[in-house]
């Protein structure tokens, strides 16, 4: 078994250099985001669009016609990649998979009298956003699914009793890569033929589907409801997919709005009707014109899948093989007093006991030698300058991560009054995380990905040194402290720039807000006002400001690679003088926020100095500046 998945690892490392080109030096490990697109897709698909002449499917034109054709050749073909029968089956084309997701709610929410929520706390959020839509909703856990099996009700836990009930849970977590049994589809429909309420499935195989075969071969088992994304699977295109069957069809009756292409006759001027078409039920719930290009891609997409990677069944046993290598590495990392680096979320493929298994996720967060959790803010910031491409956070997953990370309601709204905001830089609040790493593989993804990562891991995070035994008999308090004294102080002028090291023997104010002249200035960005961070742009770690005060100047120094042509070095005056600055009043000035809080900002109208910010960074930004103790409505927002 070990040659066979070594020799299918080699296979990819051999189309990896003329398949995925845009990668050059860089490790992707971010699938559970996107897979990557490989170059013939590409070419296939720029060629069939050049070789031929595509119509909108809504007229009566030749091209048109052959646009219907095809798309309804490529619905079939995907149907049949998923083992579903057309005649069991119905493909509708969305968006996304919270396209598909957004369809059912919208039938469902036409119930007169309402209906039944219910939903793993592992769900995505777009599963979440449901529960709005509902008249009683519920989350569960695996436990509460298994009750419900057995019991065959829930009504004790909900308030009243709709005709309908809807049941939505994850194939596989997006967030730690957990499986969850597809056979509580047939489970839940059985337990609840005796209760009088009608239960449907929606099932999300967005994240499960990317790498492992999805069969709905069998209609008695299969999900009402399966929403996908194909881009998860072949990287492009962007689309997704509400796979629906037809016994459960007539829900979509319950759907009020219609769009451009889903009726055959509308009235609207001396009367109010429409006539819903009624041949297929794709017709009636594909709104508005098709994406034709993109489901044209699609094809390219299932051709080119199948001569790169095979079968999806040889793609899941590759990327098992690759997660259980990175579980194992991750793991066995532990700094020089034998803690491990890795607190990890994700159960190993190795487990015999890991119930329905686990998808090619690894979910975990780091510790210090003394236990401290490392922020995850200052991790990206180095995997973004060692080219590693992975995901952390609440992986919009707030049940799994609230359980996983042991956070309490009381504490996540707490967090929230703190100021926390998804994305934002304070990820760790009163000794826990708020989020989770994750690295997540794909049909792509090779043995050395994974080992450079675990090595990088090791590299940065692991701490060798023994610290030397502290008496604790001893009070701190009573150690002599009188040879204790300040080496450097470091001031960070432009926010998320270097630091300038303040001169020995030179006094330096301290004010209300902080130390003088630190965080003073920041870049924003022209288009949306928002304050610039190291996080989305690394190389702002390379600018390193000083400031000279016998020439009343902030100097500006840049010491990264850039064309001959690029200068490295600028100064702007220290001085608040107004007419340095864009008027407030003015269509040109922005509106900014940083970390939350509104600041006045006063922006400078040099073109000559937005010029050279924009030209090191290669993003349209200004420079921007905080009068000491300022405050007001303006607002700058940090682009995370």
């Amino acid at each position: 078994m070990k040659d066979k998945s070594m020799a299918y690892n080699h296979h990819i490392e051999a189309i990896r250099k003329e398949e995925f080109p845009m990668i050059q030096d860089d490790i992707y490990l971010d699938h559970a985001g996107t897979t990557l697109y490989p170059k013939s897709l590409v070419d296939s698909f720029a060629t069939e669009m050049t070789a031929n002449l595509f119509g909108n499917p809504h007229s009566a034109s030749a091209s048109s016609q052959r646009t219907m054709f095809i798309i309804e050749n490529i619905r079939h073909r995907v149907l049949r990649f998923f083992n579903a029968d057309p005649t069991e089956f119905d493909l509708v084309f969305v968006a996304n998979a919270t396209a598909g997701i957004k369809l059912v709610s919208d039938a469902f929410r036409g119930f007169p009298e309402g209906f039944n929520y219910l939903y793993h706390q592992a769900s995505h959020t777009s599963l979440v956003g449901v529960r709005q839509e509902a008249r009683n909703s519920l989350c569960l856990d695996s436990h509460d699914v298994d009750k419900w099996i057995e019991q065959g009700h829930l009504e004790a836990k909900l308030n009243s009793r709709p005709q309908a009930t809807l049941f939505a849970y994850p194939a596989q977590s997006n967030m730690d890569g957990r499986r969850y049994p597809l056979s509580w589809c047939q489970k839940l429909r059985c337990a609840s033929l005796n209760t009088g309420c009608q239960v449907y499935t929606l099932l999300d195989a967005a994240a499960y589907a990317a790498t492992s075969p999805l069969d709905l071969s069998n209609a008695e088992t299969a999900p009402d409801f399966t929403v996908l994304s194909f881009y998860k699977i072949f990287g492009f295109p962007d689309l997704g997919g509400l796979i629906v069957k037809r016994e459960a069809a007539p829900i979509f009756k319950q759907r009020r709005y219609f769009g451009g292409g889903t009726v055959d006759m509308v009235l609207c001027s001396k009367e109010q009707w429409h006539a819903p078409k009624t041949q297929s039920l794709h017709e009636a719930l594909e709104d508005g014109t098709l994406p034709i290009h993109n489901i044209i891609a699609l094809d390219s997409a299932l051709e080119a899948h199948h001569k790169l990677y095979g079968s999806m069944e040889d793609v899941a046993s590759h990327t098992s093989f690759l997660t259980s290598r990175l579980h194992r590495g991750l793991k066995r990392v532990r700094h020089g007093n034998g803690e491990p680096v890795c607190v990890m979320y994700s159960i190993s493929p190795d487990d015999a006991n890991a119930g329905s298994g686990n998808g090619p996720v690894v979910a975990f967060n780091l510790r210090s030698r003394l236990g401290a959790w490392i922020s995850l803010d200052e991790l990206e910031k180095l995997v973004v300058l060692k080219k590693f491409h992975i995901r952390t956070g609440g992986l919009c997953n707030p049940g799994g991560v609230a359980a996983t990370l042991g956070l309490e309601p009381w504490e996540m709204k707490q967090n929230f009054s703190a100021g926390f905001r998804c994305g934002n830089e304070n990820d760790i609040i009163n000794g826990k995380p708020t989020g989770v790493i994750r690295v997540s593989l794909g049909a792509m993804s090779t043995l050395s990905d994974v080992d450079k990562f675990v090595a990088f891991i090791e590299e940065f995070y692991k701490e060798d040194h023994q610290p030397h035994p502290v008496s604790r008999t001893k009070s701190i308090v009573e150690d002599d402290t009188s040879n204790a004294f300040v080496d450097t102080i470091m001031v960070y002028p432009i926010k998320s720039c270097g630091g300038f090291r303040i001169p020995t023997g030179i006094p330096w104010a301290v004010r209300p807000e902080g130390l003088a002249w630190d965080r003073e200035w920041c870049l924003v960005h022209h288009g949306t006002g928002l304050a610039l961070s190291q996080k989305r742009y690394p190389h702002m770690a390379l600018i390193r400001p000083s400031i000279d005060f016998s020439a009343g100047q902030l100097t500006v120094t840049y010491y990264g690679p850039l064309p001959a042509t690029v200068r490295t070095e600028i100064s702007v005056p220290l001085s608040v003088n107004p007419e340095l600055f864009q008027p407030v009043d003015t269509p040109k000035a922005m509106e900014s926020r940083v970390c939350g809080e509104g600041i006045s900002t006063m922006i400078y109208k040099s073109n000559d100095v937005a010029a050279f910010f924009s030209d090191i960074l290669g993003v349209p930004c200004a420079l921007a500046r905080f009068p000491p103790g300022g405050s007001g409505t303006n607002s700058v927002q940090i682009a995370e």
